[in-house]
C-alpha cells in the first residue's frame, strides 16, 4: 500500500486535508471565492475545496491540479454526484509545472506547499496564476512554540523548516502580500483531524482483515498517532491566510 493510497483512506472521514473544521472551511471560502470567480487549486487531491466552492458559488468555475490520478478520479465522481462536474476541470500534472491559458480570480493551496518546496515558492506560483484583483488562500504550518527533540524527530524536521506565527506572517507581507483574513487552527481542530486520520485507517484495517493492505494501514495509523501524541501535538500550528497582492501582479 503506497503513501497515496494511505492518504486517501486516512481522509475518508475528514476530506479536507488540513486541521480545519467544516464551518471554518465555509467561512474561508465565502471570503475567498466570489460568485463569478475562476478558481484554481494547486495540489487539489480529490478536489474537496473546489467542490465545496462550486456548491457555494453557482456562478463559479474551477480547475484543480494534482499528480494523484486516483484521487482526481474520486474527485470527478464526487463532483458528478454533487452536480458541479460541468464547472470543474481536473489536471493530472505536477502543480509546479502547470500552466493555463488564462489567469484565476482565486488561487488555493492549503496544506500543499510541499509540492513547491515551501511557502515562498508556493506564493510565487500562485502569483503567476493570479488575475489582477485576485486572492490567494494558502495554508501552512508554523511553530506554536519552540520544537523539542521529540517534535523534530516525529516530523523528520529541523527548526528552520517553519517559523513562529508572527514571523511567518511578516515573511508573507515582506514578499508583497497583504493578509485580508486568516484563521489559526485550534487544538480541537487539530485533534479532530488527527483522530479522523488515524481512525479511518484503523477502521478500514478492521473491516478488511484479509486484505494485504490491512497491516500496513494499521502500522501507518499507529506511527502517525505516536508522532502526533508524542511529538508535535501542541507544538505544530497551522495558519490559513487569505491574501491579496500588495502591488499589482
Amino acid at each position: 500500500m503506497d503513501r497515496r493510497q494511505i492518504s486517501r483512506l486516512a481522509h475518508a472521514d475528514h476530506p479536507i486535508a488540513a486541521p480545519l473544521a467544516d464551518p471554518t472551511v465555509e467561512r474561508l471560502l465565502e471570503r475567498a471565492v466570489t460568485d463569478r470567480a475562476r478558481v484554481l487549486d494547486l495540489g487539489c487531491g480529490q478536489a474537496t475545496w473546489l467542490r465545496r466552492a462550486l456548491a457555494l458559488r453557482p456562478g463559479a468555475v474551477a480547475e484543480g491540479v494534482d499528480t494523484d490520478g486516483a484521487a482526481l478520479e474520486l474527485g470527478r465522481a464526487a463532483a458528478e454526484e454533487l452536480g458541479v462536474a460541468d464547472r470543474l476541470v481536473l489536471h493530472e500534472v505536477d502543480a509546479a509545472a502547470f500552466r493555463a491559458p488564462h489567469r484565476f480570480d482565486t488561487v488555493l493551496s492549503v496544506g500543499a506547499t510541499h509540492a513547491f518546496g515551501g511557502l515562498p515558492a508556493t506564493l510565487a506560483a500562485a502569483r503567476d496564476h493570479l488575475a489582477p484583483g485576485g486572492r490567494v488562500l494558502i495554508g501552512d504550518a508554523f511553530w506554536e512554540r519552540e520544537p523539542g527533540a521529540a517534535t523534530l524527530e516525529a516530523l523528520d524536521a529541523v527548526p528552520e523548516d517553519f517559523a513562529d506565527l508572527a514571523t511567518t506572517v511578516d515573511r508573507v507581507v515582506a514578499d508583497g502580500w497583504t493578509p485580508v483574513f486568516g484563521h489559526v487552527s485550534t487544538l480541537q481542530e487539530w485533534d479532530d483531524y488527527e483522530w479522523n486520520w488515524t481512525g479511518a485507517l484503523e477502521r478500514w484495517a478492521l473491516d478488511h482483515p484479509g486484505d494485504p493492505g490491512a497491516e500496513p494501514a494499521r502500522a501507518a495509523a499507529a506511527e502517525h498517532r505516536d508522532a502526533w501524541l508524542k511529538g508535535y501535538r501542541g507544538t505544530l500550528g497551522f495558519v490559513t491566510l487569505l491574501l491579496r497582492p500588495t502591488t499589482a501582479p
